[in-house]
């Protein structure tokens, strides 16, 4: 039984489409590429593990409160027998998936780019460029924050009292901030896509907008973990920039949209047949 194909040989029409097998067939190939490009990614993060901790364990001992057990050293609190190893699986995979991410973004894109016409398929390498390097700018940002965020939330605690942090549950906490950082950025992205394939207008954006930037603000004093001003601030400015940068190439897009005639055509209306070709 042949458990792997390349996605190539599938079959597609003029249109994009293929026989519901053969999306199933695409599909478990682009995800079996994946996978194996994010396996890849984690052993190269089981060797970088000690660096990388070194990195990320970095906001917790800038605090005061990191060297309550022991002064002047960074202290962490192991809890359990299996604590380390999953320690080092979840460092590991946190690398895994930041190093295999040009793979896996790519073939979900190949996966959804044949239902895409011709006019938006050209936005598919600005999309894979742009997508990365947001998704990295809300991680570094959240990065940037976590000391002062996590002096603020420490500062509640007793004077009498000692910070012995689990080593489990403070990295659960940096994943939390890096990965809602990282894909809150990339919401103003998806109201771009949205946009380009014909199901959100800017009429629609521009009135909800002032909806849209409260519940950002509501979204960032939720999701983000401790819930204080400073972090969900931090979220939420940045994806209200961003949502109006969106609606101002949305804007742009729609002003320009007649000079392309391909673009004026709907769903279900045929193109002007060429007969100089």
């Amino acid at each position: 039984m042949v458990l792997f194909k390349r996605p190539a040989k599938a079959s597609v029409d003029d249109e994009g489409r293929m026989p519901l097998m053969e999306h199933l067939r695409e599909l478990r190939n682009r995800l079996v590429i994946a996978l194996l490009a994010l396996i890849v990614g984690v052993v190269i993060g089981f060797f970088l593990f000690d660096p990388v901790w070194v990195f990320l364990k970095e906001p917790f001992c800038e605090n005061t409160a990191a060297q309550q057990l022991r002064p002047g050293q960074c202290t962490l609190v192991t809890g359990g027998i299996f604590q380390s190893f999953f320690t080092t699986l979840k460092v590991s995979a946190m690398v895994g998936i930041l190093v295999s991410s040009p793979v896996w973004l790519y073939q979900i894109w190949a996966f959804v780019t044949p239902a895409l016409y011709r006019n938006e398929k050209r936005y598919s390498v600005a999309f894979l460029a742009i997508a990365v390097p947001l998704f990295l700018g809300g991680g570094a940002l959240a990065y940037f924050i976590m000391d002062t965020s996590l002096a603020i939330l420490l500062g509640f605690a007793p004077a009498d009292t000692v910070a012995a942090i689990q080593i489990d549950e403070y990295l659960d906490y940096v994943l939390i901030m890096l990965v809602i950082f990282g894909v809150s950025f990339e919401l103003p992205l998806l109201l771009v896509f949205l946009n380009i394939i014909g199901v959100l207008s800017h009429a629609t954006v521009k009135k909800h907008r002032r909806t849209v930037v409260f519940l950002m603000f509501v979204f960032g004093a939720v999701i983000t973990p401790g819930g204080d001003p400073l972090t969900m601030m931090a979220l939420a400015a940045p994806m209200v920039i961003l949502y109006f940068l969106a609606e101002a190439f949305i804007f742009l897009r729609e002003r320009r949209r007649p000079q392309d005639p391909d673009e004026l055509l709907s769903d279900d209306e045929a193109a002007p047949l060429n007969l100089d070709d």
